[in-house]
């Protein structure tokens, strides 16, 4: 059975299209409206081997959050759509992943119960434009809808693209193991 999902969600600030089939190669083709969210994106689905659409037009004129944090919710409903009834998979996982100098924690548990635990002090306050508070945004709202348990923890780091890029790719992994079939 394939564990794929389309989710369409359209606000007064945001009309966003997700594709994801958890079984992919990592293929992925984004465009968030936002630069910055789009590399991390693209590292989320490629590092999870999920394929990975994502079209978002949002009021970025007002700032990013919007997009980031619908996007977010959609992404969260279409892997809990593409994961079915959830029998037979590992549903926990747990992985650090480095970037340089960064080092992050990923814990999921694919319970049903969808929580995120963020400890991730985060020192500049913006990644060239994007505000670096809205990682946290968007892990609520894609944690919340997918119903994953996530705990998300920096472990050392300093220069924020680092710290950011090794919270998505240490999630990412995470998925991937947690989403695999456990015999």
């Amino acid at each position: 059975m394939a564990r794929t999902a389309v989710v369409s969600r359209k606000t007064g600030e945001t009309d966003i299209y997700i594709e994801v089939n958890l079984d992919g190669s990592g293929k992925t083709t984004i465009d968030s409206g936002v630069g910055f969210f789009d590399h991390m994106l693209t590292a989320l689905g490629r590092h999870s081997l999920m394929d990975l659409t994502v079209k978002c037009q949002g009021d970025t004129w007002v700032d990013d959050h919007h997009s980031v944090e619908d996007i977010g919710i959609a992404l969260g409903d279409a892997v809990r759509q593409a994961l079915g009834d959830k029998r037979g998979i590992r549903r926990f996982a747990d992985v650090a992943v480095p970037l340089d100098e960064a080092l992050v924690l990923a814990v999921v548990d694919i319970s049903g119960r969808g929580e995120l635990y963020w400890d991730v002090p985060i020192g500049p306050s913006k990644v060239g434009t994007f505000d670096t508070e809205l990682g946290q945004e968007f892990f609520i709202g894609f944690a919340r809808n997918a119903g994953i348990t996530l705990h998300l923890r920096e472990l050392c780091g300093t220069n924020a693209h680092h710290v950011l890029e090794a919270t998505f790719k240490a999630c990412a992994r995470a998925l991937r193991a947690a989403f695999e079939s456990d015999p």
